[in-house]
């Protein structure tokens, strides 16, 4: 990504009397002050823990090695920060973020801060979209900030236009006035980010991709295979009106997670995996693979794909995930 060097006009929050990164009650309705920023091209001083030597491979140029790691850890009140070396497996939803993450904490299993780039070219009608599409799922209210082009907040996560890409900022629980400084940060250094290719493609993933366009009703505009923690495959395939993706997830008993699967009305059994079900409402996959292991087919938008295509694209990608 080519993010243009401009000047970003941007309401800081005031963060007066924010010390702590969780239990604190957001105010109604946080102070908007104006400020005036001029980013620079040139990122801040690479972190200290940054991995470096021989044997490690360099850190791709993300916002996470970019972004200044004691302003965050002093906005978020967390012992640590520290950058996660590994590629990240990108959100692949509408809109999708190529991800990098910030760990907050010295255990594996900490919490992070992740940083996300939308894959696609976006505009302020797909800001727009996208506070749309999170005010319908009924979580947390969302407040407008001033930061980029505009955007939205919670108290854990913000969403801003920067340029031609949408920017989003996510992590464990503070409050919207400091979602704000940290995406503030984020807009700091996004000019000059290096543009993410287009096509992120592993050759696994290649025998679902026919049935993938006609699942989604056109070939993808752009591809974000990867790999989980776990070692297993994900792929995605992204359009600007729909996305198409799997992955898997280890459970302790799929048995047990599968039960409301199992019992939805709407579930059509396939026969993939220890047991397997098409959504016919949703179009969403689901199949079981012994008893730790869950394989997630998600077309979005949820009710576009037909029950057929899903099926046939089911068969197809399954022995990813089955074998």
């Amino acid at each position: 990504m080519r993010i243009r060097p401009a000047v970003a006009v941007v309401a800081v929050l005031a963060l007066a009397g924010c010390t702590s990164a969780g239990g604190e009650n957001s105010p109604d309705v946080p102070p908007l002050v104006s400020v005036s920023t001029t980013p620079t091209e040139t990122p801040s001083e690479t972190p200290s823990a940054t991995p470096s030597g021989p044997a490690t491979a360099k850190v791709a140029d993300t916002l996470c090695v970019r972004m200044d790691q004691a302003l965050v850890q002093s906005t978020l009140a967390v012992p640590v920060v520290t950058i996660q070396p590994k590629a990240v497996p990108a959100e692949i939803g509408l809109p999708s973020y190529d991800l990098c993450e910030l760990a907050l904490s010295t255990s594996p299993s900490g919490p992070v801060l992740r940083v996300g780039v939308s894959v696609l070219p976006a505009t302020k009608a797909d800001l727009s979209a996208a506070q749309k599409a999170y005010a319908a799922t009924k979580g947390e209210p969302a407040k407008p900030i001033a930061v980029g082009q505009g955007g939205y907040v919670t108290s854990r996560f913000a969403v801003f236009l920067f340029d031609t890409r949408l920017i989003k900022v996510a992590g464990p629980a503070a409050t919207p006035t400091k979602y704000v400084a940290l995406a503030q940060e984020a807009a700091r250094q996004a000019p000059g980010l290096t543009e993410a290719a287009p096509l992120v493609t592993r050759p696994e993933c290649e025998r679902g991709t026919s049935a993938a366009a006609k699942v989604m009703g056109a070939e993808a505009m752009a591809r974000r295979d990867g790999q989980t923690a776990a070692g297993d495959v994900v792929c995605g395939w992204i359009t600007a009106t729909s996305v198409l993706s799997t992955t898997a997830r280890r459970v302790t008993d799929a048995e047990t997670a599968m039960t409301p699967v199992r019992k939805a009305p709407t579930s059509q059994s396939v026969p993939l995996g220890d047991e397997g079900y098409i959504d016919t409402a949703t179009g969403r996959g689901t199949l079981r693979v012994g008893t730790d292991k869950i394989a997630d087919l998600v077309p979005l938008p949820a009710g576009k794909a037909k029950t057929d295509d899903m099926v046939a694209f089911a068969l197809a990608i399954s022995p990813l995930y089955t074998r």
